[in-house]
């Protein structure tokens, strides 16, 4: 853990680069130094069926969810939705010039009784493997 998805409607395609908020998100994520490198996941699912507010053609929107693991304090956890939200608000800026666009996010803390993971990549960036 950290993975944050990120859920979209399809017609923001045209106006901003997908893998470039992914890229800008990583970076986000990794400025709070909460996460481990290897640990953090960024994903971006396209909706192409949507239905938001008045039904307006424009209308457009992008959901954050953050699940992160246990074990932060409420004031880390604060600071990091607060850093990553902004990298976020930043990132879409020219998206709020029209009155067709909402963001949100969530950071969702999970249960690590009920959450399992097996990960290659952390002993590669702590140099214990190729």
């Amino acid at each position: 853990m950290p993975h944050l998805t990120i859920e979209y409607s399809k017609n923001l395609d045209a106006h901003m680069s997908v893998e470039a908020f992914c890229n800008a998100m990583l970076e986000a994520v990794l400025a709070t130094g909460l996460f481990e490198p290897g640990a953090v996941r960024v994903r971006a699912i396209g909706c192409d069926q949507f239905a938001v507010a008045d039904r307006h053609e424009k209308n457009a929107f992008l959901d954050m969810s953050f699940r992160i693991g246990q074990g932060r304090s409420q004031k880390d956890k604060q600071r990091a939705g607060e850093l990553i939200f902004a990298a976020a608000t930043d990132h879409l800026s020219k998206l709020f010039d029209t009155p067709h666009f909402a963001l949100s996010f969530e950071i969702r803390e999970i249960d690590k009784v009920l959450s399992w993971r097996k990960n290659a990549i952390h002993p590669r960036l702590h140099g214990k493997s190729s």
